[in-house]
């Protein structure tokens, strides 16, 4: 439905956006994920129409929409902070955008009727928006950005404000109607775990420019950069030089480890970096040397319910993150063995 190509824009002599390309396919839930300054709501306004791309090109159904003003675009845009209007009720504010199109008031009434029942909030319709909760005006927000019957539905930062609790009650509410509605959305977060729980797939920018297209499970799985894996928290990374090919063997300060890599990729004496995932650690308390050993001293344990997990300090001056079914004192020192499987392989940077 949505596709941008090679979309580049720059601000003050800052490239802001670096040859992104990615597409939105019929009633999918595309989710922009990043941190602060990468990019994200920059995107949105392009596609909106808000801004025009310095080069590039942004299609729908194949179609170039670069000229095409906003209003043509009919497509639908939710800002984080609602943009509601104070000193209209609930009704007004959905009917709002209707009547500056020029419909007609029983295609209003039909159309604010039916964007309410959506959300849920038909019957808050004659209550003023100040006297709403704040979960309250964002399903408002959503219903205004409904009403219209957009053919692309756009949300920025829609939960940004709302405390956790409320958060997480809303994203599985917002689930349901974007599959109900079939409509195409894009998402734009910072949050992981928003990012997780509403998209069919991940588009991950960091300074501008896409460093990875995935379902959740891929990208958290397979991270393709150390960057990646650092931003969902995966931050057991070591580097090393390749000692062996087959199979692979990488050699750094903290020992040997032998990952499930192909050593085909690899030349003898060449830089890498390895990950060790936070869950496929088990303990070891023989003393027999094997290759994928951490040793260290707990030095902080967080219950999370079915698992633990352990910080650990290496000689070698790492802190190393392990979820492991056994609770482990602090100030124990501790052998862990990594599976083979679970430490992947990254070039360096």
């Amino acid at each position: 439905m949505l596709e941008l190509r090679d979309v580049t824009k720059t601000y003050n002599g800052r490239r802001v956006l670096d040859r992104v390309s990615f597409s939105v396919s019929r009633g999918e839930t595309v989710c922009l994920l990043g941190p602060s300054g990468s990019g994200k709501s920059t995107t949105l306004r392009l596609i909106a129409g808000l801004e025009e791309p310095d080069e590039g090109d942004v299609l729908w159904q194949g179609k170039s929409l670069l000229g095409v003003p906003p209003h043509e675009r009919r497509f639908g845009l939710m800002f984080q902070d609602y943009a509601l209007f104070p000193h209209m009720n609930v009704w007004e504010n959905v009917a709002f955008g209707l009547r500056m199109q020029g419909m007609s008031k029983e295609e209003i009434e039909r159309h604010v009727r039916e964007a309410l029942e959506r959300v849920n909030m038909l019957e808050f319709a004659r209550r003023r928006v100040t006297d709403l909760s704040g979960g309250e005006q964002q399903r408002v927000a959503l219903a205004r950005t409904l009403a219209p019957w957009p053919r692309l539905l756009m949300l920025d930062e829609p939960l940004g404000s709302l405390d956790r609790a409320l958060r997480e009650r809303l994203l599985e509410d917002l689930r349901h109607i974007l599959a109900e509605e079939d409509i195409p959305a894009i998402y734009v977060t910072h949050d992981q775990e928003e990012a997780f729980a509403i998209a069919d797939r991940i588009v991950l920018l960091h300074e501008g420019r896409v460093v990875q297209q995935g379902t959740p499970e891929e990208v958290y799985q397979r991270p393709a950069t150390p960057w990646v894996a650092q931003f969902f928290g995966l931050t057991n990374l070591l580097s090393g030089r390749v000692v062996g090919l087959s199979p692979l063997r990488v050699m750094t300060g903290e020992g040997v480890f032998q990952p499930a890599c192909d050593g085909s990729r690899w030349e003898i004496g060449e830089a890498v970096i390895i990950l060790l995932r936070p869950r496929g650690a088990t303990l070891v308390t023989d003393a027999v040397e094997r290759p994928n050993m951490v040793r260290g001293r707990v030095v902080d344990t967080v219950f999370l319910g079915d698992m633990y997990r352990v910080a650990v300090l290496t000689k070698g001056g790492h802190t190393f993150k392990f979820e492991i079914p056994q609770a482990l004192k602090r100030g124990e020192d501790v052998v862990l063995r990594v599976a083979d499987e679970r430490i992947q392989c990254f070039s360096p940077p």
